[in-house]
Parts: C-alpha cells; sequence; structure tokens
C-alpha cells in the first residue's frame, strides 16, 4: 500500500492525546458511609471492572477513528498494473474523434455525443490542480495549450463534427509532440473513437514513455455506397459537345446495394440520371453522358441516394468550357504555311504565331500546347522554359528545320527525356504502320482499310534508340521511328523525324497531318483538376497571377471568404490554404472583381468505411497501448483512476472513521454496566 500524501502521516502523533486522556482522567468520589460495606466492596469491584472495560472499547473505537481519519487524509492506494506516480502533476492529452464517422447512431445517441461525454469523465478522474490538452480532427491551434479541468470541460462542449480525418499515426504523433515539452510531469495518452479501419491500417510508432489509452465507441456496421472519384474523358472542352464523366462508386458494405439512384448536375440544371447496383465490398465505375454546355466554368455535382450515411452523398467537380482553344506556333523568322492553314480551319483553335526570340516566357504556361518548327537552333533561354513548361503539363510539338543543328537539339531534348535527331538519311522510304491504340489515332477511325495511303518520306531525321520510354506513333518500313510521343514530368512531347517541307515528305499535305494535330491539341489540355480532397490537397496550383496588397487573391463560397497564402513560383502561383478551408463545396477564384477559376473541394472517403478494429486488431498496429478502456453504461472515472492510480482506499477509510466514531457514541449512550449490575442483584 502505498501514500499518495504521505506527509500527513505526521498527524499519528495525535493519537497520543486520547491516550493521555484516558490515563489521565481522573473522577471524584463522592463518599458515601453504610453501617457495613462487605458486600458495597463486593459491588465496587465488579463495577471498576465493567468500567475499565468501557473506557477500553471507548478508547479504542476513538483511536481507530482517528486513525482511520489520517489515513484519508494520507489518500492511501493499492498500486494497479499501469500505476502513474500520482504525486506528480498529471499532463493530460485527450484526442476526440470528431469526424464523420462519429455522427452515427448508437443507443447513448450520436457516438461524437457520448465520445464528449467520456472524455469529461476521464478528465473528472484527475486532481483539480492536473491539465489537460483538448485534441481533436481539425488539429486547430489553440488546442496546443494545456487547459485546467473546467476549462477542458468548456472545450470539449464546443466540438463539432469536422471534415477531416487524420490517421491514428498522426495523432499520436501531435500528442507526442505536446507532451514532450512537459518535463516533470506524468503524461497519459487517451484517443476516443470508433478507430475505423480505413486510415489506421499499418503499426503505429509512439513514446515508449508515454501511456496510451484507448477508449472505443461502438458502432454497428452500417451499409454505406460513396462515389469515391470522377474524371472527364476529354482533355479539352468545347460548347454543345458531348461530354463522359466516368464515375467511381464503391459499395462498403457486405451486403449488394441494388439501384442506387444517381444524378449530375451542372450549374444548377440536372444533366443526367442513372441507377446502379454493386456488390458488396466492390469498386465500379460507371460513365453518365451530357451536352449542350455553354463557355465558361461549371459547377459539377454528383448526387446519390443512400441511407443511412449521408455525409459522403454529395461529390463536387469544376471544369472550364473554352470558346477557343490557345495555340502557339513558334518558328525561326519565317511563318509555316501548313500549320497556320491547319488551325485557322476550325474556329475553336485561335493560334498565335512568334518567332524564337519573340517569346513571351511569362504568358507561355497559358498555352495548352506549344509546336517548334523550322527553328535551326533552339536557344539556352527558350530551351529552359520549355522545359518548365512541359514539365508543368504542357505539350510540345517539335518538326526540325532542313538545317537543324544537331548538337543544339540534342541537347535540348535529352534535357526533356526524350530522342532526339542523330543524322540524316535520304532514302525514298513509306510510313509502313500506325500504332492506332495509341490515345493519338484512339477513335479517330470508323474503319481502317487493310491497305492505308501513308506519309511518303524522301529524306529523314534517324531518332536516337535510347533507352528512354517512348510511344510510337508511326514507323517506317526500315523499323525506325517517323513520329514518337515522349512522357516527360506531367506533360508530353511529339517529335517528328521530317521538317514540315515537301523536300523530305508529303506529310504536310497529307490527310492525316490535319487530324493528329487537332487530336494532339484536343489531348493536350491541362486545366486545373476536377476536384481537390480537404484535408490532403493544402496547396494547388494555378496559372501565373500578380497581386498585391490591394489585389488579393480570395477563394469565396457564398458568405465565406478565404484568403490563400500565395507563392509564385516559375511560371504559375502556387495558393496555400492550409487549415483553413475544412466545408466541401465549389468556391470562386477571384481577385477583386473578376473570377479566375472555379475550384472544387470534396471530403476524404476514408471516412466511408464503416469497418472497424476489434480489440486485437488495436494491439497489432499499437502494441504499447494499454487494454482498451470499457465501463460498459457507467461511468470511465472509476475504471481511470483505478487504472491509472490504483485501487483508491480514502473512502473506505472515511467510511471506517464514520464506523468507530458511531462505535464510541453507542458506547457512551448505551453501554451502562452499573444498570446491568441492578438488574443482576435484582
Amino acid at each position: 500500500m502505498y501514500f499518495l500524501y504521505p506527509a500527513f502521516l505526521f498527524a499519528l502523533l495525535t493519537l497520543a492525546i486520547p491516550v493521555v486522556i484516558h490515563l489521565f482522567n481522573f473522577r471524584k468520589y463522592k463518599k458515601v458511609y453504610f453501617s457495613n460495606v462487605q458486600f458495597l466492596k463486593e459491588v465496587q469491584e465488579q463495577q471498576a471492572s465493567r468500567r475499565n472495560l468501557k473506557e477500553r472499547l471507548i478508547l479504542a473505537s476513538r483511536l481507530l477513528a482517528l486513525l482511520f481519519l489520517v489515513l484519508a487524509f494520507a489518500r492511501p492506494y493499492i498500486p494497479g498494473t499501469h500505476n502513474a506516480n500520482a504525486a506528480k502533476q498529471q499532463v493530460i492529452s485527450i484526442f476526440v474523434d470528431n469526424s464523420y464517422s462519429m455522427e452515427t447512431l448508437n443507443r447513448e445517441g450520436s457516438l461524437l455525443d457520448e465520445a464528449k461525454r467520456r472524455a469529461k469523465e476521464i478528465a473528472s478522474a484527475y486532481s483539480i490542480n492536473d491539465r489537460f490538452q483538448l485534441l481533436t480532427q481539425d488539429f486547430e491551434g489553440k488546442h496546443q495549450r494545456l487547459l485546467s479541468r473546467d476549462e477542458f470541460n468548456d472545450a470539449v462542449d464546443a466540438v463539432k463534427v469536422s471534415s477531416q480525418s487524420r490517421s491514428l499515426q498522426q495523432v499520436i504523433s501531435r500528442q507526442d509532440n505536446l507532451l514532450e515539452n512537459q518535463i516533470g510531469s506524468t503524461k497519459s495518452v487517451f484517443i476516443i473513437s470508433d478507430f475505423q479501419k480505413g486510415k489506421n491500417d499499418k503499426p503505429i510508432k509512439s513514446d515508449s514513455d508515454i501511456a496510451v489509452n484507448l477508449v472505443q465507441l461502438k458502432a454497428g456496421n452500417l451499409p454505406n455506397v460513396a462515389v469515391d472519384s470522377a474524371w472527364l474523358l476529354s482533355a479539352v472542352h468545347r460548347p454543345t459537345e458531348s461530354e463522359k464523366l466516368v464515375v467511381r462508386l464503391h459499395n462498403y458494405a457486405t451486403e449488394k446495394a441494388e439501384k442506387i439512384p444517381l444524378k449530375i448536375s451542372i450549374n444548377g440544371a440536372q444533366k443526367a440520371i442513372g441507377s446502379f447496383s454493386i456488390n458488396a465490398h466492390e469498386v465500379q465505375n460507371d460513365t453518365l453522358s451530357f451536352s449542350g454546355l455553354k463557355p465558361g466554368w461549371q459547377r459539377g455535382e454528383i448526387q446519390l441516394q443512400d441511407n443511412p450515411v449521408t455525409f459522403d452523398n454529395q461529390f463536387y467537380f469544376s471544369f472550364n468550357v473554352k470558346q477557343q482553344m490557345p495555340v502557339l506556333l513558334i518558328d525561326g523568322g519565317t511563318a509555316n504555311p501548313y500549320l497556320k492553314a491547319v488551325f485557322a480551319s476550325d474556329a475553336f483553335f485561335a493560334s498565335t504565331r512568334v518567332t524564337d526570340g519573340g517569346v513571351d516566357y511569362a504568358a507561355l504556361n497559358n498555352y495548352p500546347i506549344v509546336i517548334i518548327s523550322d527553328v535551326k537552333t533552339i536557344a539556352t533561354g527558350l530551351a529552359q522554359q520549355l522545359r518548365t513548361y512541359v514539365t508543368k503539363g504542357g505539350t510540345l510539338v517539335v518538326f526540325p528545320s532542313v538545317d537543324a543543328d544537331l548538337a543544339n537539339y540534342k541537347s535540348f531534348l535529352l534535357a526533356l527525356n526524350t530522342g532526339y535527331p542523330e543524322k540524316m538519311v535520304t532514302q525514298d522510304v513509306k510510313v509502313a504502320s500506325i500504332n492506332r491504340q495509341s490515345p493519338v489515332f484512339k477513335n479517330v477511325f470508323e474503319s481502317f482499310p487493310q491497305n492505308p495511303d501513308l506519309p511518303f518520306v524522301k529524306k529523314y531525321y534517324q531518332l536516337s534508340k535510347s533507352g528512354v520510354k517512348h510511344e510510337s506513333l508511326m514507323d517506317l518500313a526500315t523499323g525506325e521511328a517517323f513520329w514518337e510521343g515522349y512522357s516527360s514530368g506531367k506533360g508530353n512531347v511529339f517529335m517528328c523525324a521530317v521538317p514540315l517541307n515537301e523536300d523530305f515528305s508529303n506529310l504536310p499535305r497529307h490527310a492525316l497531318f490535319v487530324p493528329i494535330l487537332f487530336r494532339m491539341a484536343l489531348l493536350s489540355g491541362h486545366d486545373q483538376p476536377l476536384f481537390y480532397t480537404l484535408g490532403t490537397d493544402e496547396n494547388f496550383e494555378v496559372p501565373p497571377v500578380q497581386t498585391t496588397e490591394k489585389q488579393l487573391l480570395k477563394l469565396t463560397k457564398g458568405n465565406q471568404t478565404i484568403i490563400p497564402d500565395v507563392r509564385q513560383q516559375e511560371g504559375s502561383t502556387l495558393l496555400y490554404v492550409s487549415d483553413q478551408l475544412n466545408e466541401p463545396g465549389i468556391y470562386s477564384l477571384r481577385k477583386q472583381d473578376s473570377t479566375l477559376a472555379t475550384l472544387a473541394f470534396n471530403d476524404s472517403r476514408a471516412e466511408s468505411d464503416m469497418r472497424y478494429f476489434t480489440a486485437a486488431d488495436l494491439e497489432k498496429i499499437l502494441p504499447n497501448a494499454k487494454p482498451l478502456l470499457t465501463a460498459g453504461n457507467g461511468s470511465l472515472k472509476s475504471v481511470v483512476a483505478e487504472s491509472n492510480f490504483g485501487t483508491q482506499l480514502w473512502k473506505l477509510c472515511i467510511i471506517l472513521a464514520l464506523i468507530f466514531l458511531l462505535a464510541e457514541i453507542l458506547l457512551i449512550r448505551f453501554y451502562k454496566p452499573d444498570q446491568q449490575r441492578v438488574i443482576q442483584a435484582g
């Protein structure tokens, strides 16, 4: 047995007071004279014996009452298995899971309400002088400071459901970071959660010196179907044309979901509807088509009807339908008539022609596709900017000039991790095959003839056969490449073996030339992503935007306004929103009164999986944690107190002290040895 406040044991010296009183409690007797005292002497001896027994019982009761009263103030306890040093100040970090899954109902109401009640019960098990940290999924700065018990209870009452979803590793690391600075204090960590499987599936690393206590709230396994993701099949979106949206549905339940209604709305107008059935624990992609879009930013929403879990029934996306698509044509000083004619044939393409020395580098990122032709030597500055442009997702098409500086081209193209022209070959040869599986040719031909009319070549540059991964678009009869595609960073490079000159080939006048360039242009769209995920994408990239102190960028949604942190980098602007943005939906990126972009944000689907860890699972991923704390329908206060401080005995001491005080009173009041003697004499 140990004592929480052993200094109070000095009060045991007060036990001498009743003893002293007992020893020196001299009573004055009144003398009574009798003629014969023989019988009185016998009675006096018997009464003295009884009186001594009574006084000794009273003394024992007083001593025991005082003893247990002193022990009660010394707070005795029997150490538990995970005993904390109760004499030191305690610092307790309590995590309350307030993610979407905590909206699930059980017999006690919502899991979040139960979690808040459990957090208060844990706090009540500690001393009023101990300090507490409240942590939630939001990881707010105000939750980094230590609170008194009353302040902690008030903070718990203010906790609301959050769209954030942190892993168990992130939560424990956050708690460890705060507690490691509390030198000299006894530290404890409590995690109150439903412990979903979706976001906690790896072993957890934790500070072994800090006790981790897990409190799992039980909820039934609920059926749930969610939209996990969506994407458009077209890279470039033209007005009035048909669009195909692929929707990825995920059934997280253990039973098949039958006929789930699904609809797509664009700018508030319903564009497509469907009904789908998905097997248990399966992912299914479904395609919905819609058309009739006008130029401008489109605000899309996917809605499905799925109860009782509803927080993931909406999925937001946005994209831009352009009135025209800009194309940049770079030449060595003389405009290429074939390229000019190609893009003049369709009003959707707005081509801009510049010389290699007059390129506006700042505006380069505004063009989805850049085509270089008839440039003998590519300047170092232009080469560097084009590398940045391609790395960020641009599409570059290269036609060498008739007198190309091969060493210069090699240096430029090697930096892009692509093939390069090695030497000129003069030989009459025909293009023997085209790669119809390439995205450039996919869906271009309704039917393909057995003997197609393919371009004829008189002279060509032999492209290097390096180990660079590439995709062949066209091959010559000699087996050498005629036109190849390469992935470089986030973008693509298409390298042709011939200049756009009829002395080299008939490609500029061939029927395939126009559809190939159109397909490359249409596949080159590098708009904003269709959506971002809250809690994951804390920064995003937009085309270059110049800002001043009076012209700030703002994200707006209804009455909500967020001012992101803006950082300029080469060819783009980065926006950081950190934890400011926590509500899903569609936001407008504005600069003063103009809208620069429309951005969609969705919650993480980590909360959609309604499967939970068992106690055995938690022991595997967090082996240093204590066994799960459970109190049934009762309070966690006594469970936590016994787990951390052992069995508390001060209440028993108080009860025993009161019992012995009552015994003293009863002895004094009812134990009368004189009356007993009279009854015996009668």
